[in-house]
């Protein structure tokens, strides 16, 4: 299977056209620029076309304008990559950007490999019209924030049950401006961009720690333990840490 393709393959010589028609006779789109695809919508799409119904197509936003909603498209993405054992590291902090080449590099590889799987040929059965009409609607559905164990979902929760007001009302404090509205937008306009800034940070950790090598070792497993605690509780390092020591111990025990 074409999960590591070498970057001489005949597959990144492709043209932006070729890739463009690609996808909109595909999944039956109208895109008329490779960065319109910076969403990471259109590769989940793909894959599911690829392995229908692995996706699960009530995750992808088709609307995604901001990083944040692009990168929950890539997280879906990543983790399926993991279900179906794909060795391909996606660089999501490069792809939301949308920047033109970075893409099509990524969709190069993505048709390389559906064409590896299915030979080239379009799965006649899938209809992927509805298929998106009834994921988005599943998604209206269910909500935007779900009480899921992943790191965006969390993320939402933090911010809808008041935490970042929180922060935002301390750090205005500490300033001597809580009278001030102007300033205290700025307070808010700057802890979104240190939130989004952490948040990358967080996501690359989690798709490394979601990776086949690595994701069963105990570090990994302490790791994810703290990055999916459902709430802001103290106890989630010391749990992780507790875990850790365990393995640690039963390792010493093993080689004894």
């Amino acid at each position: 299977m074409a999960s590591n393709i070498g970057m001489m393959d005949s597959a990144y010589f492709v043209g932006r056209n070729e890739i463009l028609t690609w996808i909109n006779n595909r999944l039956q789109l109208n895109l008329s620029r490779i960065e319109e695809a910076a969403s990471g919508a259109v590769q989940c799409q793909m894959i599911d076309m690829t392995y229908p119904g692995v996706v699960p197509m009530h995750k992808v936003n088709f609307d995604a304008k901001t990083e944040y909603d692009m990168i929950q498209n890539y997280k879906v993405l990543q983790e399926v990559f993991n279900k179906l054992k794909i060795e391909k590291h996606i660089e999501v902090n490069r792809l939301v950007k949308g920047r033109p080449l970075d893409n099509l590099e990524f969709l190069q590889w993505l048709k390389r490999y559906c064409d590896s799987v299915n030979g080239g040929i379009m799965n006649e059965n899938y209809n992927p019209v509805e298929r998106r009409l009834k994921g988005g609607k599943e998604r209206n559905s269910k909500g935007s924030v779900k009480s899921s164990k992943s790191l965006q979902a969390n993320n939402l929760h933090n911010s809808s049950s008041g935490d970042t007001a929180g922060i935002n009302k301390n750090s205005v404090s500490k300033e001597g401006k809580t009278g001030s509205a102007a300033a205290s937008g700025d307070v808010q306009a700057l802890s979104k961009e240190e939130r989004d800034f952490y948040f990358a940070k967080l996501r690359d950790i989690e798709i490394l720690c979601q990776t086949p090598d690595v994701e069963n070792l105990p570090m990994a497993v302490a790791i994810k333990k703290i990055l999916y605690a459902t709430d802001a509780k103290e106890s989630s390092p010391e749990e992780a840490e507790e875990y850790i020591n365990q393995h640690a111990d039963s390792g010493e025990t093993e080689q004894g």
